[in-house]
This record gives structure tokens, sequence and C-alpha cells, in this order.
């Protein structure tokens, strides 16, 4: 699922220790009707929150190549399981940026408390962060929740703060084809933002080359599959048997969180010709 990142003016750098009890899952305090979809599901046991699901995860990463000589800039981390993920490659170091405070301590805890491993307090388009500071920066389901202008700011950050070189990952909610009907485009908008309660704004491939290719990035890398994130062979292949059982047993006790999860699927299964997940690496020359 998603993971949104709004301007909210010049960020404070401020660093969030790998220590210390969980916050919790962020909005948990809101009705289950008002949370965020992303945030919904990872309060009933959802682990893997990506458009694309665990496998494209992984084929992104092992595209990247990550070494133990990169250092790894991460854009809205959410869980911290593609973190976690990138840190086994014991990286020089690794910082995530995320603009909530309580998202940001939720991930702090979830990662090694080591002076290499840091998560900040910022935007993605404004993350305080020194240019050409990173060799890798990466973004997973949040430029999907951006309107185009945000975007192209966050892109831009990202060619910014990545040195000659450098790599950026993203992975993306993607509507298929290139010239879908605008109607369609609009419906899925509106629809995919009433069920998850995030502004929703995926783009066709098309688009998203040429977001990329403005910020300075030449694409080589691109893939999709299909937006499965909540049928049941996706849910499983993602989180495995006991996780799944568990799942759906939260989802079954809670009549009010069934009925978003219910809506959620619904909305996914009604644009599954259009909707699909994607994953494309710029590198900046």
């Amino acid at each position: 699922m998603t993971h949104a990142q709004t301007p909210t003016g010049t960020p404070t750098e401020t660093d969030v220790k790998t220590t210390g009890p969980s916050e919790g899952i962020p909005g948990a305090d809101l009705k289950t009707h008002k949370m965020p979809g992303h945030w919904l599901l990872a309060r009933l046991g959802k682990r893997v929150l990506r458009p694309g699901g665990l496998a494209m995860t992984t084929n992104l990463l092992n595209e990247l190549k990550l070494t133990s000589k990169d250092d790894i800039v991460e854009l809205a981390p959410g869980l911290g399981l593609t973190a976690r993920m990138m840190l086994k490659k014991n990286p020089t170091s690794y910082t995530g940026i995320e603009r909530d405070k309580q998202a940001a301590a939720y991930t702090a805890t979830r990662l090694p408390n080591k002076k290499h491993i840091t998560v900040k307090i910022g935007t993605a388009e404004q993350t305080g962060l020194p240019d050409h500071s990173a060799s890798i920066v990466i973004g997973e389901a949040m430029l999907s929740m951006n309107s185009l202008e945000h975007k192209q700011e966050i892109m831009n950050e990202a060619y910014r703060i990545l040195r000659p070189g450098g790599r950026y990952a993203i992975h993306e909610l993607l509507i298929v084809p290139d010239n879908v009907d605008g109607a369609i485009k609009q419906d899925i908008e509106k629809t995919l933002s009433a069920a998850i309660h995030v502004a929703a704004r995926p783009l066709t491939q098309a688009e998203w080359r040429e977001c990329m290719t403005k910020a300075g990035f030449r694409v080589e890398t691109f893939s999709q599959a299909p937006m499965n994130l909540l049928r049941p062979s996706r849910i499983l292949a993602d989180e495995g048997l006991l996780r799944t059982l568990r799942f759906i047993s939260n989802v079954i006790r809670d009549r009010d969180a069934r009925n978003r999860v219910l809506m959620m699927r619904r909305t996914f299964h009604k644009h599954r010709a259009h909707l699909k997940g994607c994953s494309m690496i710029g590198y900046k020359d």
C-alpha cells in the first residue's frame, strides 16, 4: 500500500534514535474508517504493502546490485521491511527520510541500533541532505500519492542528493495502457482515493518515464506486475502462512476493519485490467 509524502515546509533535521519502545502504528488513534489504508493493513498484521508485492521489491533490489560501499537513502520507509532487506548488504550508511514523527519512530525501532543507520524527519522533496551524499535513493509506494508537481519535486531531490553514477529506484502504482481513456484514469484516481483515504495519482509507464527523464535520469530498467495486494495468493506469497492466518483472523474479528479491507479489495478488483504495480531505476550519469 502507499505512504503519502506531502510538503510541509522546510523540515527540521531531527534524527530519530533506533532504540526505545515502539510508539505503535501511526494513525492508530484514528477511528478505523478514517485510517489511511496502508496503516490500517499494517495494524491488521500486513507487513508487505507494495503494489507489486515482495517479489517486485526483491527483484528491484537485485537490479540495484547493492554493495557494502553504498550510501542508501530511503524515502518514506514505512514499516522498515525494505530497509532491513537492504541492510543485509552491510552498506556504508542507511538514512530513512520520514515526514511523520510517529512513523519515523515506528520505523527506527525496527532497524538495528548502529551509528550508520538513521531515520530523519524530513520530506521527500526537501530531505535536508547534502548534494551528492547518496549512491542509492529508493522510494516505494509513495510517489503515487502525490500530485504530478510533487512527484517531479521528489525526483528532482533524488537527483540532487545522488552522486554521479548513483541509482534512483521506485516501486509504484501503474496505469495501463499508455493511451488509457481519460475517464477511466479519473475513475481509478477517485475510487482508489476513497478506498485508501489518501489521494492517489498513479501514472502510465510513459508518464513515469517522462518524470524520471525530466529530473535528469537515464531510465534503463522498467518492470510491471499485477496489483494483487489483497488477493489470497499474493498475501500468502508476501506474508507466509502464519502471517497470512493472523491477518485473516484479525480482519474477521474486526467488523469495521473488515468493511474497509473489502472495500479496498473491491476497488483493486474493479480496476484490475488497468491498475498494476511497477518498478523503475533511473541512473545519474
